[in-house]
């Protein structure tokens, strides 16, 4: 199991201070899925943090993930709502 899911999972069942409790761990946690999937990134801080190479894909749309990488973005997004975090 990966990191990012493990931070999710102790997050949602009420984990207190470790793992994913910032806006900025959030963000992270789920871009890193999409540049493991391949996917370009277009803003500066994205790309300084991720950077380009190997990307494959312009549109997040065409990211190929699989069920569970998509429920866990899902998941993270959830939470970045529920902080308020930036768009």
């Amino acid at each position: 199991m990966k990191t990012t899911t493990i931070a999710v999972l102790l997050l949602l069942a009420g984990a207190t201070p470790g793992l994913a409790q910032s806006c900025d761990e959030f963000w992270y946690q789920r871009n890193m899925i999409y540049k493991e999937a391949g996917y370009c990134f277009k803003t500066a801080n994205a790309i300084r943090n991720f950077g380009n190479a190997g990307c494959k894909y312009d549109d997040q749309a065409d990211v190929p993930l699989s069920a569970r990488q998509r429920a866990e973005i899902a998941q993270i997004q959830s939470m970045e709502r529920a902080m308020r975090c930036a768009p």
